[in-house]
């Protein structure tokens, strides 16, 4: 009875080490995925950054080319149907 308990007692302790274990494992796994996503999310952040300045270059070279164009006197021409 009393190997009963001794034995129990390994058990228990075998199995909170392990559960110790398992638990930091799982944290340092955490980490490691928020460190990746936050590296990950400043390269998007930058490549957001990049892409609104290429969007506002491309917008101001549009309204530069629509106001050149409607500046221009509009053009007549005749089609002829054959």
């Amino acid at each position: 009875r009393i190997l009963k308990k001794v034995r129990r007692k390994i058990r228990n302790k075998q199995s909170a080490q392990d559960s110790r274990r398992r638990k930091k494992e799982y944290l340092d796994g955490l980490e490691s995925r928020a460190a990746a996503c936050s590296a990950q999310n400043q390269e998007l952040r930058k490549k957001v950054q990049e892409l609104e300045k290429l969007n506002g270059s491309l917008l101001r070279q549009l309204q530069a080319l629509i106001t050149r164009t409607s500046n221009k006197a509009a053009q007549t021409g005749t089609c002829v149907l054959v």
